[in-house]
């Protein structure tokens, strides 16, 4: 089995990579949330929120996959930020990554017991979430393959479902199913299509990215791929059609089928599977078991977006412990080429938070939740920020672009677009509690800027790091 890094392996085959740039960020963002944004934003604004964020992502996964395919490692763009950027950015933003995961995946073996209830409400909600934690475990434990085929088979349920909603939708907007549905009417709901302004759709924008993270997954599994210069583009130029296809004309059926007053759309919760946009298109064109089918469906998502954290997290406390940012035990591997300690560890922490929010620790378990909150966000500025900074040393060295076996399209402007777009969500998450300057509200909404800040900083001074000069960027 061929290796790298010391004893990892490369099971993670280009069909697994391929369906996790597919399928990997597909969730209950879009399958729930959208209807939200519909009635938040309107139509026109949900379709322009939803764009923008999907154009920049796509740059974002571009820059990635550059740097992935030019240098494939499991700590991605902490071991990137790390090399062209400063030390310190790569340390802060490996373990704000790491943390991000470990709370999430406490989140998602949650949404697992609430969700299961539909069918088995009798049935405590911890059992369920229980079973799927371990579950989750044994994956990550027996081998990279073992992650890589379930994801693969977990993603390919959310492809054919969305499939099958586009097709339903498409055939109910041009009158093939019956249905007594005004599109025009509700296309041009609002203002034109806009609800609330500008601010309604900023606020879309939030949600949108939400959605869209965990796309960045594909630079981690670059480091156990079989093929990187091959796989990894592949992966990345598929994003675009996810993109297109998935995300924007999903919101296009939603905003046509469904007006945006329904008052299912404005409640919309992962609490209540019956109120998915998707449910209500599927029950309209007569599917009479669509909340159960799409409660199945959104149960796949969940522990598929789980089952991602517990990879993704392991991972880069591992690529941490390589770079001796972490104990040394968590590099270690197993004869599967795993990181047992670390999935341990990782596995504790999320169980420590499901517990938490189990014997009722509402407060603690939320702030957890909150100080996670905006770390896909500050991931991506680090992804930007390390790929102009890679391409700035690759040309300053003399180095030929031709030569690089992936090249993101549009630079500088594919990053430079990303961060500013980053920078405005993260800072226009919550402007109001600054003008009213409610603490509270700032603290819960904020609170994980400063804990990378803290980390960046305390780094940065106690090692004495600055920023690295493009000539003595180590690209070999």
């Amino acid at each position: 089995m061929e290796t790298q890094n010391g004893g990892m392996q490369r099971r993670l085959k280009t069909r697994h990579i391929s369906m996790i740039a597919l399928g990997g960020s597909i969730g209950t963002g879009l399958f729930v949330a959208s209807g939200a944004s519909i009635a938040q934003a309107g139509p026109m604004g949900a379709l322009v929120a939803y764009t923008a964020i999907g154009i920049m992502v796509y740059f974002l996964m571009t820059s990635l996959g550059e740097m992935a395919t030019y240098s494939p490692t499991s700590g991605s763009f902490s071991d990137y930020a790390g090399k062209y950027v400063d030390p310190a950015l790569g340390f802060a933003l490996g373990w704000n990554y790491w943390f991000n995961w470990a709370i999430t995946l406490a989140v998602d073996v949650v949404a697992v017991g609430l969700v299961s209830q539909f069918w088995l409400p009798n049935v405590p909600a911890w059992i369920f979430s229980a079973v799927a934690l371990f579950i989750i475990f044994l994956i990550n434990l027996f081998s990279v393959g073992a992650f890589g085929e379930t994801e693969f088979w977990l993603s390919l349920i959310k492809v054919i479902t969305i499939v099958a909603f586009l097709a339903v939708g498409l055939l109910t907007i041009f009158g093939i199913i019956h249905s007594d549905v005004n599109v025009m009417k509700n296309l041009s709901a609002g203002n034109h299509g806009f609800v609330g302004g500008w601010q309604g759709t900023l606020s879309v924008f939030l949600v949108a990215g939400f959605s869209f993270q965990g796309t960045e997954l594909i630079g981690i599994t670059a480091g156990e791929v079989k093929d990187p210069d091959k796989s990894v583009p592949k992966a990345v130029n598929q994003v675009f059609w996810r993109i297109l296809l998935f995300y924007i004309l999903s919101i296009f059926v939603i905003s046509a089928l469904v007006y945006y007053k329904d008052p299912n759309l404005l409640s919309a919760s992962t609490q209540n599977i019956a109120i998915s946009p998707f449910t209500i298109v599927f029950r309209n064109a007569g599917i009479a078991f669509a909340a159960s089918l799409m409660n199945a469906v959104i149960l796949t998502s969940i522990i598929s977006a789980a089952n991602s954290g517990a990879y993704a997290s392991t991972r880069m406390l591992y690529a941490l412990a390589r770079k001796k940012e972490a104990p040394g035990i968590f590099a270690k591997l197993s004869g599967r080429g795993v990181p047992v300690a670390a999935l341990v560890l990782t596995t504790v922490i999320g169980m420590l938070a499901f517990i938490s929010n189990l014997k009722g620790g509402a407060v603690a378990y939320t702030w957890l939740v909150n100080a996670s909150g905006l770390t896909g966000f500050i991931a991506w500025v680090g992804i930007a920020i390390s790929h102009y900074r890679f391409r700035r040393a690759y040309v300053a060295q003399g180095y030929d672009l031709n030569d690089l076996k992936y090249r993101a399209k549009w630079f500088p402007f594919g990053p430079i677009f990303a961060l500013v777009i980053c920078l405005a969500v993260i800072i226009g998450q919550d402007p109001g509690s600054f003008t009213n300057f409610n603490l509270e509200k700032i603290a819960v909404t904020y609170l994980s800027v400063p804990l990378f800040l803290i980390l960046f900083f305390g780094y940065k001074f106690t090692k004495h790091t600055k920023l690295i000069k493009l000539k003595d960027v180590k690209l070999k």
